[in-house]
């Protein structure tokens, strides 16, 4: 274990996907930021990083203990311990994690350049920490709410952000049921299938929406997101924010 001093964080909470926890040149003006005065790095294997990156299920009980309380922050003047914070890397890439004070990685980061660059010489000299996951711990399963990484590939993190709501707004559209207001979302996306969708069952016309929906982002996903939450506050708001974020 090594202690790696002023590391600068910009937190993602509650992201159980790695690709939420945005790298540096994603992050935004009101993102919430701060310094810590100090972090224990890890060196752990590729399995536990995934792991840690992609979930927020409990880690494992000794990897706790051995950074328990080797973290602070200094608040007005004051160094204050963190009881739960550590930089994760596999020797390739790297995540902090604070747990606030729980066993899950609530709050994740990414580091600011030259602070990754850093990490990744340390780890280099650095042995491997070695923590039993747990054998009751399964892969990590994806579905609509929990997009696999394929779906978000190359996206920015506005597209990211916008297509979430769209997946979200195909399960809202699903759990509804309603076949009059499937076809026409279908319609929507496949304008020259109308006809063919007249004698599509509702679960046909979703799953084929779906299939192609959650196939990158474009301008059509753009447009077909923007009518289907019209309406819809929580979506609205959302989509206002996307569109009017800054990145630092």
């Amino acid at each position: 274990m090594e202690l790696i001093g002023d590391v600068w964080v910009n937190w993602f909470e509650g992201e159980e996907n790695g690709y939420n926890v945005c790298e540096f040149h994603e992050w935004r003006k009101h993102d919430f930021i701060e310094l810590l005065d100090q972090v224990p790095l890890l060196k752990v294997e590729k399995a536990l990083f995934d792991y840690i990156e992609n979930d927020l299920r409990a880690l494992p009980d000794q990897l706790l203990e051995d950074v328990k309380n080797k973290s602070y922050i200094r608040k007005n003047s004051q160094r204050e311990v963190i009881e739960y914070c550590f930089i994760a890397t596999d020797g390739y890439r790297h995540i902090v994690v604070d747990t606030l004070g729980y066993s899950v990685p609530i709050r994740k980061s990414r580091l600011i350049p030259r602070q990754e660059k850093h990490v990744l010489e340390k780890a280099a000299e650095m042995d491997y920490s070695v923590y039993s996951i747990g054998d009751d711990e399964g892969p990590k399963e994806y579905h609509i709410l929990s997009p696999h990484p394929e779906w978000m590939g190359g996206l920015t993190r506005k597209e990211r952000q916008l297509k979430q709501i769209l997946l979200m707004a195909l399960d809202q559209l699903r759990s509804v049921g309603s076949l009059q207001e499937m076809r026409y979302w279908y319609t929507e996306w496949f304008p020259k299938q109308y006809h063919e969708s007249r004698t599509m069952s509702f679960d046909e016309a979703w799953e084929k929406l779906f299939e192609e929906v959650k196939k990158g982002w474009s301008q059509k996903h753009l447009d077909f997101c923007e009518r289907m939450i019209k309406g819809q506050p929580y979506f609205e708001k959302v989509w206002e924010l996307e569109n009017t974020e800054k990145v630092k």
